[in-house]
């Protein structure tokens, strides 16, 4: 479906993103990966795509808080391949207090990597697709994009304000062959969150399913978590000929969170 097309994906050394970067490979993308980690198994990552999908695959380690960087990761991508047909904004990071004992920092940080470095990608990457007449961006919401949870400030901020983008950009293209979305997941299981399982399990004296079900999937009617691989599953979607009339939406997988 993607043969001879080029993927772009912030934050994808692991977790979500990187079932995005695998996902579209399989489609016959070649990919761009980009976010933190060992470099020695960013590299495993990198090669495993490659060789698993036959598939070219490069890494980024573009800063998603400096404009220029994101700029030159965009251009490389290009360079590199020839183009930059799908974009995936999936880069982000969390803090939780309350509002009047935010650090300013982490504000300014959630903000930079969860909002607007999707601006700074999209910038660099529309003129190239403008030109060839096709493309599909895709930003990483959160069912936060639709509803707000307490001691969220800077997180539920960005993700509504990715709402936003997605909506304005989408309506700026709409006529260029080019569609815009937001997939806006519930909880998604993820390394990050098996590895925080077991301390709040011994913290509240409960067990690891009840924190599963009682505390993190509290919100989540299903009370199952969302699967990366449906995540990017959707995506995948989002990128083919079917979906060319979807644009501007916000795609909730979220286990009936923000049906409530």
């Amino acid at each position: 479906m993607l043969s001879k097309k080029t993927a772009v994906i912030t934050g994808s050394t692991s977790g979500i993103g990187l079932a995005y970067a695998r996902a579209l490979a399989e489609q016959g993308a070649n990919i761009v990966i980009n976010g933190l980690g060992d470099a020695d198994e960013i590299e495993k990552t990198r090669a495993a795509i490659e060789s698993d999908f036959g598939v070219r695959c490069a890494y980024s380690a573009a800063n998603m808080m400096k404009p220029e960087e994101i700029a030159t990761m965009i251009g490389n991508a290009e360079n590199e391949f020839g183009s930059v047909d799908v974009l995936v904004n999936n880069a982000g990071i969390q803090h939780v207090a309350p509002v009047d004992e935010f650090p300013v920092e982490k504000w300014d940080a959630i903000i930079a990597i969860n909002l607007s470095s999707a601006f700074h990608t999209i910038r660099a990457a529309l003129p190239g697709m403008k030109q060839r007449g096709w493309g599909r961006i895709i930003n990483t919401a959160s069912a936060h994009a639709l509803v707000a949870s307490p001691y969220k400030a800077a997180y539920v901020s960005a993700k509504h304000g990715i709402a936003g983008l997605t909506k304005t950009v989408a309506l700026e293209v709409a006529e260029k062959g080019i569609t815009v979305n937001a997939i806006c997941p519930g909880y998604v299981w993820t390394p990050l969150v098996e590895k925080q399982i077991p301390d709040t399990a011994k913290s509240r004296g409960i067990s690891e399913e009840e924190v599963k079900r009682d505390v993190i999937l509290s919100a989540q009617p299903t009370k199952k978590f969302v699967t990366v691989e449906q995540v990017a599953a959707l995506a995948v979607f989002l990128c083919s000929d079917a979906a060319a009339s979807i644009t501007g939406s916000l795609q909730s997988i979220d286990g009936g969170w923000t049906a409530q």
